[in-house]
C-alpha cells in the first residue's frame, strides 16, 4: 500500500485543521472544541509526485479514563502502528504539556520516523515560543500554522524526505464504494468492524459516536471495496449544534460518493420515520440500496417474523420496495458477509446494458396489454424508447404528449420493465420526451 503519514497529538491542537490544509479540501470536522475528531480519517494525497495516505486521528490523552477517550487512545495507537511517518502536532502557544511528553516518549519507543511540529505559530514573532519544545529531547521543531498555511511548505518537504520508497502497481483495481448509512447507534460501525475483523471505527453505546465519514479499503472473495462508515443522521429537530449539522452533510456526501448504500436499521427498535428520510436521500440520488436489519439475533422470532418485518418495511417505505432486505447480527457476524453477494447482484443489475430492440418490443407488449390513457381528448402514442444511462438505470420513451402520461401509468410501465428486464432490485428512472 501507499506510505502512511499519521497526524497525532492531544485534543484541540489543530490536527484536523492541518489535515484539511494538506488536502486542500474540507474533509475533517474543524471546531474549537476538544475531542471533535473521534475516528481515524483517511485520505490519499500526492506531493511532487510522491503519493501517500494521510491519517487524521482523534486527540490522544495517554492517561484519560473516560470510555470514549480510551477508545481514541486505542485508535491513535493503531494509527502509529500503521504509519510510516508520524507528524506529532503540539500547541505552540501553550508549550509542551505532560501529555505531550508522554506521547513523545511513546513515539520514541515506536521507532517510527517522527516529525515534531508546533502549531498555531501564526506570525514571525511567535517562532521563539517553539524553543520550549526542545525540552522533549528532539533535534528539530517545525513551526506551522494550520489555519493560515504558514510553514506548510517546509513540513511537506520534510514529509517527502522521510517517506519510504513507493512503487505504484501498474493496474489499479476498481473499488466498489459501499456506504453504511442510518440513524445513530444502529450498528453501522460494529458492522464495519465485523467486515474487516478489527476495530476500524469506534464502537460505543453512546449514540453519534461516529461523526466523520471514514473510508476503509476491504477485500472479500477477490473483490475490492471501499467501505464508507458515515455519521448517523438525526432528525433536524435534534441537530442543535453546527457540528451535528456538518455530520448530516457529511453523510449525504457519502451517499453521493457510493455505488451501493447499506441502510442499517436497528432490528430491536424497528424502523422509524428517520429511517424513511434517510432512505429517501438514497432513493432521490438514484443509488442502489440494501436494507440491513441489524441486531436480528436479539429479536424474538417466529416462523414468519422476517416476512412480516419486510412487509412493514415496504409499508413504511413504498418508494424503496424494490430494495433487498438482509437480516444480520453485527455482534455475532451471522449473515454479515452475505451482504456482499447482494451488493454484487444489485451492482450487476444497475450497470446492465439493455438492447434497444428488446426495450421497444417490451414497450409494445405493455401498451397493447394496457393502453395508455387519452390526453385532452387525444390518444397518447409511444413511438420508441432507449436506454440513456446506468446506475441508476435510465430509460427514455418518446411520445406525442410527455406531460399527458399520468403517474399511475408511469408506475405501471416501471413495474413491468423491472420484471421483464430482471432489474427488480435497483432504481429505475423512466422519462418521457417529445419526438420533436
Amino acid at each position: 500500500m501507499k506510505p502512511v503519514v499519521a497526524i497525532v497529538g492531544r485534543p484541540n491542537v489543530g490536527k484536523s485543521a492541518l489535515f484539511n490544509r494538506i488536502l486542500g479540501v474540507r474533509r475533517a470536522i474543524i471546531k474549537d472544541e476538544p475531542g471533535v475528531t473521534r475516528d481515524i480519517n483517511y485520505a490519499d494525497c500526492e506531493e511532487l509526485g510522491h503519493p501517500f495516505t494521510l491519517i487524521d486521528t482523534g486527540g490522544f490523552e495517554p492517561k484519560a479514563k473516560e470510555e470514549i477517550v480510551k477508545k481514541i487512545r486505542e485508535q491513535t495507537s493503531l494509527a502509529i502502528e500503521e504509519a510510516d511517518v508520524i507528524v506529532f502536532l503540539m500547541d505552540g502557544r501553550v508549550g509542551p504539556s505532560n501529555s505531550d511528553k508522554e506521547i513523545a516518549a511513546m513515539l520514541r519507543k515506536s521507532g517510527k520516523r517522527v516529525i515534531y511540529c508546533a502549531n498555531k505559530i501564526d506570525t514571525q514573532s511567535l517562532i521563539g515560543m517553539t524553543g520550549e519544545f526542545y525540552s522533549l529531547g528532539v533535534d528539530e521543531i517545525l513551526p506551522v500554522s494550520a489555519e493560515h498555511g504558514l510553514g506548510l511548505a517546509e513540513l511537506m518537504d520534510k514529509i517527502i524526505e522521510e517517506l519510504p520508497e513507493y512503487i505504484e502497481e501498474e493496474e489499479e483495481t476498481e473499488l466498489v464504494k459501499v456506504a453504511l448509512v442510518g440513524r445513530p447507534n444502529a450498528g453501522k460501525s460494529s458492522l464495519l468492524n465485523k467486515f474487516i475483523g478489527r476495530e476500524r471505527s469506534i464502537v460505543s453505546a453512546v449514540a453519534g459516536t461516529t461523526r466523520d465519514s471514514i473510508d476503509t479499503p476491504f477485500e472479500h472473495e477477490d473483490k475490492n471495496y471501499l467501505l464508507i462508515d458515515t455519521a448517523g443522521i438525526r432528525r433536524k429537530g435534534r441537530i442543535s449544534r453546527r457540528l451535528e449539522t456538518y455530520c448530516v452533510v457529511s453523510a449525504i456526501r457519502s451517499i453521493d460518493r457510493c455505488d451501493v448504500a447499506l441502510l442499517v436499521a436497528d432490528g430491536m427498535e424497528g424502523l422509524r420515520s428517520q429511517d424513511e428520510r434517510i432512505a429517501g436521500l438514497v432513493e432521490n440520488r438514484g443509488k442502489c440500496c440494501i436494507i440491513v436489519v441489524n441486531k436480528w439475533d436479539l429479536v424474538d422470532k417466529e416462523t414468519n417474523t422476517a416476512k412480516e418485518y419486510t412487509e412493514k418495511i415496504h409499508e413504511l417505505m413504498p418508494f424503496l420496495s424494490y430494495a433487498p432486505v438482509v437480516y444480520v447480527s453485527a455482534l455475532t457476524g451471522k449473515r454479515a458477509l452475505d451482504i456482499f453477494q447482494v451488493v454484487e447482484r444489485v451492482r450487476e443489475q444497475a450497470n446492465r446494458k439493455l438492447h434497444t430492440s428488446t426495450l421497444n418490443d417490451l414497450l409494445h407488449q405493455f401498451t397493447i396489454r394496457h393502453h395508455p390513457p387519452v390526453y385532452r381528448g387525444k390518444p397518447i402514442k409511444f413511438y420508441y424508447m432507449t436506454q440513456t444511462g446506468t446506475a441508476p438505470q435510465r430509460l427514455r420513451i418518446f411520445t406525442n404528449y410527455p406531460m399527458g402520461v399520468p403517474m399511475a401509468y408511469r408506475r405501471y410501465l416501471i413495474n413491468r420493465f423491472r420484471e421483464a428486464l430482471d432489474i427488480g432490485e435497483v432504481p429505475l428512472r423512466v422519462s418521457f420526451r417529445s419526438r420533436r
